[in-house]
């Protein structure tokens, strides 16, 4: 008779476990060499060198078995193209169509349905190609969501046009307190501001044999979304950190930055370590406790941190004052670190610490930057430029920026 147990560790979800633990034990191999780093310098001055590198490699190897389970958790809760929900008959209709089109480039059938749909529909088909089918694009959007650090916290709209414009007001809305029966005092008129977000075109082109598309057993729309998911991904994470807004979305980086005791809407509000490319030697902890309550309390309700993996590894040797390291691992695998328990976000968009550097961003993320998806993803076929493989030209149209400038404020290494 089989044990439960045994399956158990032999299928995905024992796999990713046995990864989630070797991470912690990386974790405790870390603390240890790290306080043994901490005490030669504190009674000599200096570390041996064969101690950082030792706790250097322990690093790599923390770093490589987070990263292992999370990618097993990802692919654990991947969703599934086919799904035990049933397509309708147009969804089905449309699914055989781009299956055609994609396998053999035949674009009838999906140029009908394309044409009939487009008579009752805002969405228009001037950006070329035809759309993938919906499970498609919510599967591609779903791993974004997974694997992109910035989707994953951020605020996010689908809209059908190729700009979104939302007022906001700058000044809060007007309100008052009245008895049941009492006039109302007339409120002030809030000061509101424009706030334009264009899409922009994304694009991928993945590469496939013909003898891939022959295969019947393939299911195209997977390999499609596997595809693109990660070059999307890795430009969209790019844009919304640091784009400068020309034919990408403006990453929250590029806007204008100010002291935070100086802020002003349109700008970003930013603390400084009090040493040039450095946490200062005295209490580093205290600067980012000064990062997080620059932030008014109800963005820290919902705060979370951004930075880059050389940072992380910087604020991960640190200590309060009880010898208490303040970077904490993640509970589970596919989870989020935490600093003074809040959640932090790694993205390699982040640049690390150095003179004047940005290096940590700390805010409700929801609140203050937005992602504006258009919805639709196209696919064009191109069986010419690169003969005897068969490219396609998938696009996406997204635009992003920030939506609310006291929302997020940053850690500026400097004196």
């Amino acid at each position: 008779m089989t044990d439960s147990t045994t399956l158990e560790t032999k299928g995905a979800g024992g796999e990713t476990a046995r990864a989630f633990e070797e991470f912690l034990e990386a974790f405790e191999a870390f603390k240890e060499t790290n306080d043994q780093r901490l005490s030669e310098i504190e009674q000599r001055g200096a570390s041996d060198a064969l101690v950082a590198e030792k706790l250097a490699r322990i690093e790599e190897t923390l770093d490589s078995a987070k990263r292992v389970a999370d990618n097993l958790a990802l692919k654990g809760a991947r969703p599934q193209l086919s799904g035990s929900n049933t397509p309708s008959a147009s969804q089905l209709a449309h699914k055989t169509a781009f299956d055609g089109y994609v396998r053999r480039g035949d674009a009838s059938r999906l140029a009908r349905i394309e044409e009939k749909a487009l008579a009752v529909s805002t969405n228009s088909g001037a950006d070329g190609g035809y759309l993938v089918p919906a499970e498609t694009e919510a599967a591609v959007n779903s791993a974004l969501k997974a694997i992109s650090p910035m989707r994953a916290i951020s605020g996010v709209r689908q809209v059908s046009g190729s700009v979104y414009n939302r007022p906001f007001a700058t000044t809060g809305v007007g309100t008052g307190w009245a008895a049941e029966t009492a006039s109302r005092t007339q409120t002030d008129t809030p000061t509101l501001a424009n706030l334009q977000f264009p899409t922009m075109e994304l694009y991928a082109m993945p590469a496939a044999s013909q003898t891939l598309l022959d295969d019947t057993i393939v299911n195209i729309d997977e390999w499609l979304a596997e595809e693109v998911r990660i070059a999307f991904a890795e430009q969209e994470g790019t844009a919304f950190v640091s784009g400068d807004g020309s034919n990408k979305p403006k990453g929250f980086l590029s806007y204008d930055t100010v002291a935070n005791a100086s802020w002003a809407w349109g700008k970003i509000g930013f603390v400084t370590s009090g040493a040039a490319g450095a946490f200062p030697s005295d209490d580093p902890g205290d600067k980012i406790l000064d990062l997080v309550y620059a932030a008014k309390a109800p963005y820290r309700a919902n705060g979370t941190f951004v930075m880059s993996r050389a940072t992380v590894s910087a604020v991960r040797k640190l200590k309060d004052g009880d010898g208490n390291y303040l970077w904490q691992p993640a509970n589970a695998p596919g989870e989020w670190p935490s600093l003074f328990g809040y959640p932090v976000a790694e993205s390699e968009d982040m640049p690390d610490i150095a003179a004047n550097a940005t290096a940590i961003a700390f805010g409700d993320f929801s609140r203050g930057y937005l992602i504006v998806d258009r919805a639709g993803i196209r696919v064009l076929r191109d069986p010419y430029s690169a003969k005897p493989y068969v490219l396609f030209y998938t696009t996406k149209r997204v635009g992003g920026g920030v939506q609310d400038f006291d929302a997020i404020k940053l850690l500026k290494f400097a004196e």
